[in-house]
């Protein structure tokens, strides 16, 4: 619904973009109807959300459904051994990791409007390449491309995002494209059995259909993306003028970063890279990571291990991931609702440790796969709250794209180690790695705990010292530093208050 021009209140410029604005500015911002503000993030959801989630969706299935072609018989197909195989999932991340980080940090510079789908309709046509590939050296080559034109994807959404939402709204965003993971996961496997009835089709064995259909509907998505992704919410088609001023003064009102002021400078990568949080989540992330990935490119094969056929295995990997998607929507929407991460993080790994607890202790294959069910939703609930609390706790702007990106390069080395713990010679149980995999959901409980507890003590310091950090910047005009203050010292401002 569009607001009275002559009642809205203007942005404010960057010059007075602080979280100490005038009396006045507030309670103009304050006294706005709840119902358009409402409106309006309602019409970024239905404009962003579904491009990004499609987006990810493609990335996770693109890069997964090596998987489901190994079960349709890739890995016979090219007479590779289980090493081989191996070495090709590993080949994707080397790349994907190294493009993580440079590539978060050209995206306000590129535009994420051009960047995201050029990067989708790229990544369309080396997954149809796939398809065509004749030997394990040809696959390692296109494998290898593949990470590396998917590897800006995942962070640069989280990036984007967050120049859209506030932050007590950002959990449940990610949440939503996320979850796309898990769907990936599960119309994977519905699509895999579909398509093993086109074995021989034009020459071609099943799994070749596998990726060559799936890259054609990527390049097509990537080509629509440049139609419908807006760079900022003001380069929105669906926002009327006053929705995206409304849109930015609650952004403003909600970090003082939003607008660009604050240019490109190697100390805020390198203050990232210092930051106590961001390493408590770096060991998080690749710890999730592992126990992710491991699961996603693992499961059609684990569950085709327990004793179940093929094609049924296929179908019966679409479960546990369809429920991990009610999981994670549901947690991500509970931690924005608290405003809280460490709570929901910590109550959906006991799902995950439920899990893996109960796939040591069973014997039987149908309570085995039930505990899979436990895993998935366990795993996949925790990623979007780990994701959004490192995005939350990290400003000004290059020093959110980098803690976004560094979280999500050791979520890629995490994939590395995954796809090396599931030799076919362990399985069904992989006593080893589900051990291994237990541990980490627990040590992803006590690095919450640590980490807000860190998170709290800081919250509380700032108050004490607020007078000390903030004279060097106190002038005349602005006794509070101004944006000065803020572009300089980032989420280490007094006023910033760290999301536990």
């Amino acid at each position: 619904m569009a607001t009275n021009p002559n009642t809205e209140p203007k942005p404010c410029s960057p010059a007075s973009s602080s979280v100490h604005k005038s009396d006045l500015e507030k309670d103009s911002f304050n006294e706005v109807d709840h119902a358009k503000i409402r409106s309006a993030v309602r019409k970024l959801d239905w404009t962003i959300l579904p491009m990004m989630t499609m987006f990810y969706l493609l990335s996770f299935l693109d890069r997964a459904n090596i998987g489901n072609a190994r079960v349709a018989g890739l890995q016979k197909g090219l007479k590779m051994t289980d090493r081989q195989y191996q070495i090709c999932v590993t080949v994707t991340y080397v790349p994907y990791i190294m493009a993580e980080v440079p590539a978060n940090l050209l995206l306000r510079k590129i535009g994420p409007n051009i960047a995201m789908p050029v990067i989708l309709t790229l990544w369309g046509i080396i997954v149809i390449f796939q398809g065509f590939v004749s030997s394990f050296h040809d696959l390692i080559a296109a494998r290898f491309f593949l990470g590396l034109v998917e590897g800006p994807m995942f962070p640069g959404i989280v990036l984007y995002l967050s120049g859209f939402y506030t932050r007590a709204e950002l959990s449940y965003r990610i949440a939503f494209f996320f979850s796309a993971a898990s769907l990936s996961s599960a119309f994977s496997g519905l699509l895999a059995a579909a398509i093993d009835n086109m074995q021989g089709l034009g020459g071609k064995p099943a799994w070749a259909w596998i990726f060559i259909l799936e890259g054609i509907f990527s390049v097509l998505m990537g080509v629509l993306g440049f139609f419908m992704v807006p760079a900022t919410p003001r380069e929105s088609r669906f926002l009327s003028d006053n929705q995206k001023d409304l849109v930015m003064r609650r952004l403003e009102k909600d970090r003082p970063f939003v607008n660009p002021l604050d240019e490109f400078r190697i100390r805020h990568v390198l203050s990232s890279l210092k930051s106590p949080h961001v390493i408590l989540m770096f060991i998080t992330f690749f710890m999730g990571g592992t126990n992710l990935f491991g699961l996603a490119l693992f499961a059609p094969s684990i569950i085709n291990q327990l004793g179940f056929s093929p094609n049924h295995s296929q179908l019966l990997s679409v479960g546990p991931f369809a429920s991990a998607f009610v999981v994670t929507l549901v947690v991500a929407y509970t931690s924005d609702r608290l405003k809280s991460r460490a709570i929901p993080l910590c109550s959906v790994c006991l799902i995950g440790i439920a899990g893996y607890a109960m796939y040591l202790g069973t014997t039987n294959k149908h309570a085995a796969y039930g505990a899979i069910y436990l895993m998935a939703s366990g795993i996949y609930g925790t990623v979007p709250v780990i994701a959004a609390w490192i995005s939350n706790n990290s400003e000004p702007y290059y020093t959110r794209a980098t803690s976004i990106a560094v979280g999500f390069m050791a979520t890629s080395m995490g994939g590395i180690l995954s796809t090396w713990r599931y030799p076919t010679s362990e399985g069904p149980r992989f006593h080893k790695t589900t051990v291994m995999n237990l541990i980490f959901m627990i040590m992803t409980i006590v690095l919450a705990i640590v980490n807000a507890s860190i998170l709290s003590w800081k919250n509380k310091n700032k108050e004490r010292t607020r007078q000390e950090v903030l004279a060097p910047y106190a002038t005349e005009s602005e006794p509070d530093g101004g944006v000065r203050a803020w572009v300089d010292l980032g989420d280490r401002h007094p006023d910033f208050r760290y999301t536990l």
